[in-house]
């Protein structure tokens, strides 16, 4: 594309790809911080002539929401365990997979790829009818518990293939110097597969940050997530610009945080396999 439009045209059309991506932030941003009745008599874009439009009360009001801020705790508590669980049993069970020998490891990796074909939606009824039994319904581990369920099968397949990829000879040359397989997978492994294990950090984490159904269904009022919050705000009070936007960006800046604080580690993941 760059030889055939040149690098000035390659450049303003990543430009305004960019702004058009950019354009909706910046007009929830300014929502965000204007009163009802500016939002009510113009848009968003006036905020950019008359800055004095634009305050933090709403924020502040947010803020001093308890069920909001509540309900914003409850997604770290979610999201961070069903992150932090996901990537570290599916390195453990990547590696298992791509390096040790054990009886019936192969169908037992088909058995976990035929799992991600399962759709989150059969799993609902059956698992809350369980969760009920044993006393997770409605709690923040259940949620968690669930997440981690549902995100291990492509988390591991995932980081098996990645795994699988490791010269065979550094991990032959660990075992002669010594290495049993914990400090293999340790020192070794689990560094040259940084890339990966970040990537799939990143999915997790904004999979289960902006999860709305799962929570809708597993999670009672005190331990429901800000997305789940979020939608009740709006059945309760329509339109109120005031609270769902300060909401819905607050809802949205952790996840980019997450993503540019990553983002080296990110772009290495997903290019990892495509050059020697």
């Amino acid at each position: 594309m760059r030889a055939w439009l040149g690098s000035g045209a390659v450049q303003a059309v990543l430009t305004l790809v960019a702004l058009v991506w950019i354009t909706p932030l910046a007009g929830l941003l300014l929502s965000s911080m204007r009163s009802d009745r500016d939002n009510a008599s113009s848009g968003w874009w006036t905020a950019l002539t008359d800055p004095g439009q634009l305050s933090l009360d709403n924020y502040t009001a947010l803020l001093a929401d308890s069920g909001i801020t509540r309900a914003f705790w409850n997604t770290v508590l979610i999201s961070v365990p069903a992150t932090v669980l996901v990537v570290g049993l599916a390195a453990l069970a990547g590696y298992a997979f791509a390096w040790l020998e054990f009886p019936g490891r192969d169908a037992v990796f088909l058995i976990v790829v035929g799992l991600l074909v399962v759709p989150v939606q059969i799993g609902l009824l059956p698992v809350a009818k369980l969760f009920g039994a044993v006393g997770l319904f409605g709690t923040v581990p259940g949620v968690v518990l669930f997440h981690v369920a549902y995100g291990l099968p492509f988390a591991i397949f995932l980081l098996r293939n990645f795994f699988a990829e490791i010269p065979r000879e550094m991990l032959e040359a660990a075992r002669m110097d010594g290495g049993g397989e914990w400090r293999i997978f340790s020192r070794l492994v689990l560094p040259l597969g940084r890339p990966a294990l970040a990537s799939l950090a990143i999915f997790q984490f904004l999979w289960v940050w902006n999860d709305m159904l799962v929570a809708l269904l597993f999670a009672d009022s005190g331990s429901q997530p800000l997305t789940v919050a979020l939608q009740q705000e709006m059945r309760q009070f329509g339109s109120n610009i005031s609270v769902l936007a300060p909401g819905a960006f607050l809802s949205l800046v952790v996840p980019l945080v997450v993503f540019f604080a990553f983002q080296r580690h990110f772009v290495q993941g997903v290019m990892a396999g495509s050059v020697k």
